[in-house]
């Protein structure tokens, strides 16, 4: 009964809604990595971003205001992680803040000794568990290039969303019943212990250093990697590349080399 009812919502969400074919190929176009998707899954990249735009708020926040085109961008790269999950994996919370530059949280916390501490340290994105996404939207836009910035905001946060669905972000997303749990769980960590003393030794790498932070992080900016430049993860991390692979029931990489070998 109750999946009847969601499935006559979500055909009742696309009829009504629709995105205007220029600003849908405008953020497309802005989005390169995005090139490797077929027609049949652009298709339903787009319901799935008419679904997200009806479920989510996009709202501005210091100032900040947020046009159409921002906010298919932005949904267009949430969605691209679930375009083969369920959809549920959003659920439970319901807005994405934009700001006009980077923010500064300003939460107080208590420690252990009872000391009170307040966070001051400028951020470009976070996800917080259970609430919204608060994103830079310049460093959003900056994502649009990823050869000269290395980094994907809104992938990086909303990847983020999926690891918080069992809880507190620990680079261990809620995995289907397909997949090892011990298997990920080592193959990640392997990786990120690698990784980790990579950047602990100066080693100059591609992937950005951000990600030996925790395994959270390193969930996170692997992620990044494995939308916006799949052949890299795959050369430096296959294992992990395999993991991601069947956790998001894509291959981009094969996506990736297929597009240069018709160049």
């Amino acid at each position: 009964m109750f999946e009847a009812i969601r499935n006559w919502r979500r055909r009742r969400v696309l009829k009504r809604s629709a995105i205007p074919d220029a600003l849908w190929r405008q953020a497309l176009e802005d989005r390169p990595f995005l090139a490797i998707y077929t027609e049949e899954e652009l298709a339903r990249l787009r319901e799935r971003v008419v679904l997200f735009l009806d479920a989510k708020g996009i709202v501005g926040a210091g100032g900040h205001n947020v046009t159409p085109l921002q906010r298919v961008i932005i949904a267009v790269e949430a969605c691209v992680l679930v375009l083969n999950l369920d959809f549920s994996y959003y659920d439970g919370w319901e807005n994405v803040i934009v700001y006009p530059d980077e923010f500064i949280p300003g939460r107080e916390w208590e420690d252990e000794t009872g000391v009170v501490h307040r966070d001051e340290a400028a951020l470009a994105g976070e996800a917080m568990p259970g609430g919204p996404v608060v994103l830079s939207w310049p460093d959003i836009e900056a994502s649009g290039d990823w050869n000269a910035g290395g980094m994907n905001l809104v992938i990086h946060e909303f990847a983020h969303k999926l690891d918080m669905r069992n809880g507190d972000a620990n680079g261990c997303p809620p995995l289907p019943a397909t997949m090892s749990p011990k298997q990920w769980q080592q193959t990640l960590n392997d990786a990120f212990e690698h990784f980790g003393g990579r950047v602990d030794r100066g080693d100059e790498t591609a992937i950005d250093p951000y990600a030996a932070e925790s395994p959270a992080e390193f969930f996170a900016v692997l992620s990044e990697v494995f939308f916006a430049d799949s052949t890299l993860l795959l050369h430096d991390y296959p294992d992990v590349y395999e993991q991601f692979m069947a956790f998001y029931r894509q291959d981009p990489a094969a996506r990736t080399e297929s597009l240069r070998d018709d160049v």
